[in-house]
């Protein structure tokens, strides 16, 4: 296990965790599951201060981060005073029912609180699908570039989300991995 990555998140309905998984598997990283009432454990706001990167992953929830992500951030204000997240590598990730979803609204909240941390930030770095032979279980098929953007369709169990979707994560994490190797 990486302990320089680490993957905070909430996951409502367990979708969003299956790609927490999926980013941790490619990266070897840590995964902190931020809990129902919106809350982690002393033990892993430490992982958070000893980790290289930091990736961030919420659903997205009636356009934006889930209230359990979002009081995880303010949470971090007292980080945020020390500067203890500075010049860290960010990342995020989500997952919404739909193909859009405002998916990009959730990775601009979670960009803007990486950079009020201070933090580099890291895209996919991932060309898109989106030519006419492209299929839904190809890599990036949702064309993000800012972070990981995953669709589930809301009928389906975290065991049916897109294989590509999946694979699309853990070269995600991949990368995370291989940039924390390069720059921290």
């Amino acid at each position: 296990m990486n302990e320089n990555i680490v993957i905070v998140y909430h996951s409502g309905y367990g979708h969003t965790a299956k790609i927490a998984e999926a980013v941790a598997e490619g990266s070897t990283g840590q995964l902190i599951a931020i809990d129902a009432e919106g809350n982690i454990t002393d033990e892993a706001w430490n992982l958070l201060q000893k980790a290289k990167t930091i990736v961030f992953g919420s659903p997205t929830y009636m356009g934006n981060v889930s209230w359990q992500f979002k009081k995880f951030a303010d949470a971090s204000s007292k980080v945020w005073f020390e500067q203890g997240w500075k010049d860290k590598i960010g990342a995020a990730f989500t997952n919404s029912a739909s193909v859009a979803g405002d998916k990009q609204t959730t990775l601009y909240t979670l960009f803007t609180l990486a950079q009020q941390h201070g933090m580099v930030w890291v895209g996919t770095g991932m060309m898109p699908s989106n030519a006419k032979s492209a299929h839904r279980d190809d890599v990036n098929y949702l064309s993000s570039f800012a972070g990981l953007a995953t669709a589930s369709p809301s009928d389906a169990s975290p065991d049916e989300i897109p294989s590509g979707d999946l694979i699309t994560a853990r070269l995600f994490g991949k990368r995370l991995a291989d940039m924390t190797n390069r720059i921290a």
